[in-house]
Protein backbone atom coordinates (compact mmCIF):
# COMPACT_ATOMS: atom_id res chain seq x y z
CA UNK A 1 0.00 0.00 0.00
CA UNK A 2 1.21 3.74 -0.49
CA UNK A 3 1.65 4.88 2.96
CA UNK A 4 2.14 8.95 3.54
CA UNK A 5 3.94 9.10 6.97
CA UNK A 6 4.19 12.44 8.79
CA UNK A 7 5.74 13.57 11.64
CA UNK A 8 9.12 12.16 10.81
CA UNK A 9 12.39 12.73 11.69
CA UNK A 10 15.55 10.37 11.19
CA UNK A 11 14.62 8.12 14.10
CA UNK A 12 11.24 7.50 12.81
CA UNK A 13 12.62 6.48 8.92
CA UNK A 14 14.94 4.09 10.58
CA UNK A 15 13.00 1.95 12.99
CA UNK A 16 9.59 2.35 9.69
CA UNK A 17 11.92 1.23 7.19
CA UNK A 18 13.21 -1.95 9.37
CA UNK A 19 9.85 -3.24 10.45
CA UNK A 20 8.67 -2.65 6.67
CA UNK A 21 11.63 -4.70 5.31
CA UNK A 22 9.67 -7.46 4.41
CA UNK A 23 5.97 -6.27 4.09
CA UNK A 24 7.49 -3.65 1.03
CA UNK A 25 4.75 -0.77 1.41
CA UNK A 26 5.50 1.71 -0.53
CA UNK A 27 6.87 4.43 2.66
CA UNK A 28 6.94 8.27 1.49
CA UNK A 29 8.10 10.29 4.92
CA UNK A 30 7.20 13.98 5.46
CA UNK A 31 8.69 15.92 7.97
CA UNK A 32 5.79 18.56 8.67
CA UNK A 33 3.11 17.97 10.80
CA UNK A 34 -0.01 16.83 9.34
CA UNK A 35 -2.90 19.69 9.41
CA UNK A 36 -4.84 21.56 6.59
CA UNK A 37 -2.07 22.94 5.41
CA UNK A 38 0.25 20.21 4.51
CA UNK A 39 -3.02 17.46 3.63
CA UNK A 40 -2.16 17.70 -0.11
CA UNK A 41 0.83 15.86 0.22
CA UNK A 42 -1.29 13.13 1.01
CA UNK A 43 -3.09 12.92 -2.77
CA UNK A 44 -2.98 9.51 -3.80
CA UNK A 45 -2.28 7.68 -0.73
CA UNK A 46 -4.02 4.72 0.80
CA UNK A 47 -2.66 4.71 4.10
CA UNK A 48 -1.45 7.96 6.44
CA UNK A 49 0.43 7.44 9.09
CA UNK A 50 0.19 10.01 11.96
CA UNK A 51 1.78 11.37 14.66
CA UNK A 52 0.56 12.62 18.65
CA UNK A 53 0.68 16.18 17.59
CA UNK A 54 -0.65 15.70 13.75
CA UNK A 55 -4.30 16.95 13.68
CA UNK A 56 -6.66 15.13 12.22
CA UNK A 57 -9.82 17.14 12.35
CA UNK A 58 -12.88 17.04 10.62
CA UNK A 59 -11.66 18.95 8.15
CA UNK A 60 -7.81 17.49 7.28
CA UNK A 61 -10.42 14.29 7.64
CA UNK A 62 -12.84 15.33 4.56
CA UNK A 63 -9.14 16.69 2.46
CA UNK A 64 -7.81 13.05 3.27
CA UNK A 65 -10.84 11.52 2.01
CA UNK A 66 -11.12 12.66 -0.64
CA UNK A 67 -7.49 12.37 -2.00
CA UNK A 68 -8.39 9.07 -1.52
CA UNK A 69 -6.91 7.89 2.38
CA UNK A 70 -8.34 4.52 3.22
CA UNK A 71 -6.81 4.18 6.43
CA UNK A 72 -4.75 6.08 9.08
CA UNK A 73 -2.43 4.45 11.34
CA UNK A 74 -1.77 6.10 14.57
CA UNK A 75 1.97 6.07 15.96
CA UNK A 76 0.79 6.16 19.36
CA UNK A 77 -1.20 4.59 21.89
CA UNK A 78 -3.27 8.33 22.69
CA UNK A 79 -5.94 9.07 19.63
CA UNK A 80 -7.51 12.72 21.34
CA UNK A 81 -5.91 14.39 18.05
CA UNK A 82 -8.34 12.60 16.03
CA UNK A 83 -12.15 13.47 15.30
CA UNK A 84 -13.00 9.48 15.15
CA UNK A 85 -16.84 10.40 14.32
CA UNK A 86 -15.62 11.82 11.40
CA UNK A 87 -13.36 9.39 10.25
CA UNK A 88 -16.29 6.79 11.45
CA UNK A 89 -18.79 9.28 9.12
CA UNK A 90 -16.69 9.53 6.03
CA UNK A 91 -15.87 5.45 6.38
CA UNK A 92 -11.89 5.76 6.97
CA UNK A 93 -10.19 3.52 9.25
CA UNK A 94 -8.39 4.46 12.27
CA UNK A 95 -5.64 1.93 14.29
CA UNK A 96 -3.31 2.63 16.90
CA UNK A 97 -0.65 1.40 18.63
CA UNK A 98 -2.15 0.62 21.89
CA UNK A 99 0.90 -0.48 23.61
CA UNK A 100 5.07 -0.07 22.93
CA UNK A 101 7.09 -0.35 25.83
CA UNK A 102 4.95 0.75 28.94
CA UNK A 103 8.48 0.68 30.98
CA UNK A 104 9.91 3.61 29.03
CA UNK A 105 6.98 6.07 30.14
CA UNK A 106 6.85 4.73 33.62
CA UNK A 107 10.63 4.72 34.00
CA UNK A 108 10.73 8.16 32.58
CA UNK A 109 8.19 9.46 35.48
CA UNK A 110 10.67 8.46 38.16
CA UNK A 111 13.10 10.22 36.38
CA UNK A 112 11.11 13.54 36.59
CA UNK A 113 10.50 12.26 40.31
CA UNK A 114 14.39 11.62 40.95
CA UNK A 115 15.84 14.46 39.20
CA UNK A 116 13.20 17.21 40.77
CA UNK A 117 14.17 15.91 44.22
CA UNK A 118 17.45 15.11 44.10
CA UNK A 119 18.04 18.71 41.94
CA UNK A 120 20.76 16.48 39.55
CA UNK A 121 20.79 18.98 36.97
CA UNK A 122 21.55 21.58 38.60
CA UNK A 123 24.38 19.69 40.34
CA UNK A 124 25.32 18.87 36.68
CA UNK A 125 25.27 22.20 35.93
CA UNK A 126 27.69 23.77 38.70
CA UNK A 127 30.09 21.45 38.91
CA UNK A 128 30.78 21.63 35.03
CA UNK A 129 31.31 25.51 36.42
CA UNK A 130 33.23 24.20 39.68
CA UNK A 131 30.32 24.65 41.77
CA UNK A 132 30.54 22.65 44.52
CA UNK A 133 28.14 24.10 46.87
CA UNK A 134 25.15 22.09 48.28
CA UNK A 135 23.18 24.69 49.18
CA UNK A 136 19.98 24.71 47.68
CA UNK A 137 20.07 20.89 46.76
CA UNK A 138 18.24 19.48 49.66
CA UNK A 139 16.48 16.40 48.62
CA UNK A 140 14.29 14.11 50.69
CA UNK A 141 14.13 10.07 51.44
CA UNK A 142 11.27 8.25 48.78
CA UNK A 143 11.20 5.93 51.15
CA UNK A 144 7.82 5.94 53.10
CA UNK A 145 5.83 8.52 50.85
CA UNK A 146 2.83 7.94 49.88
CA UNK A 147 2.65 8.04 46.15
CA UNK A 148 -0.94 8.61 44.47
CA UNK A 149 -0.96 6.74 40.49
CA UNK A 150 -4.05 8.52 38.46
CA UNK A 151 -4.70 5.51 36.44
CA UNK A 152 -3.30 2.16 36.68
CA UNK A 153 -3.95 1.05 33.12
CA UNK A 154 -0.37 -0.43 31.62
CA UNK A 155 1.95 2.16 32.06
CA UNK A 156 0.27 3.30 35.55
CA UNK A 157 0.74 -0.33 36.84
CA UNK A 158 4.45 -0.36 36.61
CA UNK A 159 5.08 2.82 37.53
CA UNK A 160 3.28 1.89 40.63
CA UNK A 161 4.92 -1.22 40.96
CA UNK A 162 8.16 0.87 40.68
CA UNK A 163 7.66 2.50 43.66
CA UNK A 164 6.04 0.03 45.21
CA UNK A 165 9.79 -1.36 45.16
CA UNK A 166 11.35 1.94 46.44
CA UNK A 167 9.64 1.27 49.88
CA UNK A 168 6.57 3.99 48.72
CA UNK A 169 3.05 3.63 49.88
CA UNK A 170 1.14 3.44 46.55
CA UNK A 171 -2.61 4.96 46.32
CA UNK A 172 -4.07 4.93 43.41
CA UNK A 173 -7.66 5.90 41.57
CA UNK A 174 -8.85 4.23 38.46
CA UNK A 175 -12.11 3.08 37.45
CA UNK A 176 -11.34 -0.26 36.39
CA UNK A 177 -8.50 -1.63 39.12
CA UNK A 178 -6.25 -3.63 38.18
CA UNK A 179 -6.67 -7.25 40.62
CA UNK A 180 -2.54 -8.17 39.76
CA UNK A 181 -1.63 -4.92 41.80
CA UNK A 182 -3.60 -6.36 44.99
CA UNK A 183 -1.12 -6.20 47.96
CA UNK A 184 1.17 -3.55 46.12
CA UNK A 185 -1.52 -0.71 45.96
CA UNK A 186 -4.52 0.83 47.99
CA UNK A 187 -7.30 2.05 45.72
CA UNK A 188 -9.06 5.27 46.96
CA UNK A 189 -11.06 7.48 45.28
CA UNK A 190 -9.80 10.61 43.60
CA UNK A 191 -10.33 13.06 46.15
CA UNK A 192 -8.78 10.73 48.66
CA UNK A 193 -5.61 10.43 46.51
CA UNK A 194 -5.39 13.83 46.30
CA UNK A 195 -5.53 13.83 50.19
CA UNK A 196 -2.73 11.54 51.11
CA UNK A 197 -0.44 11.94 48.68
CA UNK A 198 2.92 13.48 48.84
CA UNK A 199 3.73 12.43 45.03
CA UNK A 200 1.01 12.02 42.44
CA UNK A 201 1.52 10.59 38.47
CA UNK A 202 -0.80 11.13 35.99
CA UNK A 203 -0.93 7.81 33.67
CA UNK A 204 -4.72 7.95 32.63
CA UNK A 205 -5.89 8.63 29.02
CA UNK A 206 -7.20 12.01 27.74
CA UNK A 207 -11.19 11.77 27.12
CA UNK A 208 -13.55 14.53 27.75
CA UNK A 209 -14.01 13.32 31.80
CA UNK A 210 -10.09 14.00 32.64
CA UNK A 211 -9.72 17.06 30.55
CA UNK A 212 -8.21 19.92 33.15
CA UNK A 213 -8.67 17.59 36.04
CA UNK A 214 -5.75 18.79 37.64
CA UNK A 215 -7.83 22.15 37.82
CA UNK A 216 -7.81 24.56 40.86
CA UNK A 217 -10.63 22.76 42.60
CA UNK A 218 -8.06 19.55 42.46
CA UNK A 219 -4.76 21.68 43.53
CA UNK A 220 -6.90 22.69 46.71
CA UNK A 221 -7.51 18.85 47.56
CA UNK A 222 -4.10 18.20 47.77
CA UNK A 223 -1.35 18.71 50.55
CA UNK A 224 0.75 21.79 50.49
CA UNK A 225 4.04 20.90 48.32
CA UNK A 226 2.74 18.54 46.44
CA UNK A 227 5.01 16.75 43.61
CA UNK A 228 3.22 16.76 40.63
CA UNK A 229 4.17 14.67 37.54
CA UNK A 230 2.43 14.34 34.28
CA UNK A 231 4.08 11.92 31.60
CA UNK A 232 0.00 11.09 30.17
CA UNK A 233 -1.57 13.79 28.03
CA UNK A 234 -1.01 17.75 27.92
CA UNK A 235 -4.70 18.85 28.45
CA UNK A 236 -5.02 16.44 31.88
CA UNK A 237 -3.58 19.30 33.28
CA UNK A 238 -4.75 23.18 33.16
CA UNK A 239 -1.80 24.89 32.75
CA UNK A 240 -3.07 28.38 34.09
CA UNK A 241 -4.32 26.84 37.49
CA UNK A 242 -0.87 24.96 38.27
CA UNK A 243 1.22 27.98 37.69
CA UNK A 244 -1.25 29.75 40.44
CA UNK A 245 -0.53 26.67 42.45
CA UNK A 246 3.50 26.59 41.95
CA UNK A 247 3.10 30.90 42.74
CA UNK A 248 1.15 30.05 45.95
CA UNK A 249 3.68 26.85 46.62
CA UNK A 250 0.96 24.68 46.97
CA UNK A 251 2.91 23.05 44.35
CA UNK A 252 6.34 22.15 45.32
CA UNK A 253 7.65 20.56 42.45
CA UNK A 254 6.33 20.02 39.08
CA UNK A 255 7.40 17.05 36.75
CA UNK A 256 6.23 17.62 33.01
CA UNK A 257 6.97 15.60 30.13
CA UNK A 258 3.48 16.45 27.87
CA UNK A 259 1.93 20.26 27.83
CA UNK A 260 -1.16 21.05 26.75
CA UNK A 261 -0.02 23.35 23.82
CA UNK A 262 3.18 21.22 23.02
CA UNK A 263 2.34 20.24 18.99
CA UNK A 264 3.97 24.08 18.25
CA UNK A 265 6.96 23.39 20.65
CA UNK A 266 8.33 19.37 20.51
CA UNK A 267 9.84 17.85 18.73
CA UNK A 268 11.57 20.44 16.82
CA UNK A 269 14.62 22.57 17.28
CA UNK A 270 13.72 26.15 18.36
CA UNK A 271 16.48 27.32 19.58
CA UNK A 272 17.10 30.01 17.46
CA UNK A 273 13.54 30.98 17.19
CA UNK A 274 11.45 33.57 19.93
CA UNK A 275 8.91 31.47 21.86
CA UNK A 276 5.62 33.40 21.80
CA UNK A 277 4.03 30.91 23.43
CA UNK A 278 3.63 33.00 27.45
CA UNK A 279 2.25 30.65 29.41
CA UNK A 280 5.10 28.09 28.68
CA UNK A 281 7.46 30.46 29.07
CA UNK A 282 6.09 31.33 32.53
CA UNK A 283 6.68 27.83 33.27
CA UNK A 284 10.02 28.24 32.48
CA UNK A 285 10.95 30.53 35.27
CA UNK A 286 9.98 28.46 38.27
CA UNK A 287 13.51 26.59 39.48
CA UNK A 288 11.16 24.08 40.81
CA UNK A 289 10.24 22.92 37.38
CA UNK A 290 11.53 20.30 34.94
CA UNK A 291 9.77 20.41 31.68
CA UNK A 292 10.79 17.53 29.01
CA UNK A 293 9.75 17.78 25.35
CA UNK A 294 7.60 14.36 25.37
CA UNK A 295 10.74 11.89 25.16
CA UNK A 296 8.78 9.55 27.76
CA UNK A 297 8.44 7.06 24.82
CA UNK A 298 12.07 7.39 23.41
CA UNK A 299 14.23 4.50 24.13
CA UNK A 300 14.88 2.21 21.21
CA UNK A 301 12.46 -0.62 22.25
CA UNK A 302 9.98 1.56 22.08
CA UNK A 303 10.53 3.09 18.79
CA UNK A 304 10.87 -0.51 17.69
CA UNK A 305 7.53 -1.71 18.96
CA UNK A 306 5.97 1.38 17.55
CA UNK A 307 7.29 0.49 14.09
CA UNK A 308 6.40 -2.83 14.12
CA UNK A 309 2.82 -2.16 15.30
CA UNK A 310 2.07 0.15 13.14
CA UNK A 311 3.68 -1.58 9.89
CA UNK A 312 1.57 -4.65 11.14
CA UNK A 313 -1.77 -2.37 11.12
CA UNK A 314 -1.59 -1.73 7.60
CA UNK A 315 -0.95 -5.52 7.02
CA UNK A 316 -3.83 -6.52 8.93
CA UNK A 317 -5.79 -4.13 6.92
CA UNK A 318 -4.12 -5.18 3.50
CA UNK A 319 -4.52 -8.64 3.52
CA UNK A 320 -7.58 -9.00 6.20
CA UNK A 321 -5.46 -11.15 8.50
CA UNK A 322 -3.52 -10.58 11.88
CA UNK A 323 -4.58 -7.89 14.70
CA UNK A 324 -5.52 -4.82 13.45
CA UNK A 325 -5.49 -2.27 16.35
CA UNK A 326 -8.85 -0.55 15.55
CA UNK A 327 -10.22 2.57 17.23
CA UNK A 328 -13.57 3.69 16.89
CA UNK A 329 -16.12 6.05 18.14
CA UNK A 330 -16.67 3.64 20.78
CA UNK A 331 -13.43 4.46 22.46
CA UNK A 332 -14.71 8.03 23.10
CA UNK A 333 -16.49 8.17 26.90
Amino acid sequence: MKVAVFSTKAYDRKFICQANAESGHELTFFEPRLNAHPAPLADGFEVVCAFVNDQLDAQVLELLKAQGTELIVLRSAGFNHVNLRKAAELEITVARVPAYSPHAVAEHALALILTLNRKTHRAYNRVREANFSLDGLLGFDLQGKTVGVIGTGKIGSIFARIMHALGCRVVASDPYPDTSLHGIVDYLSLDEVYRVSDIISLHCPLIPATEHMIDEAALEKMKPGIMLINTGRGRLVDTRAVIGGLKSRKIGYLGLDVYEEEGDLFFDDLSQEIITDDVFMRLLTFPNVLITSHQGFFTEEALRAIADTTIANIDAYATGQGTLHRVSVENVT
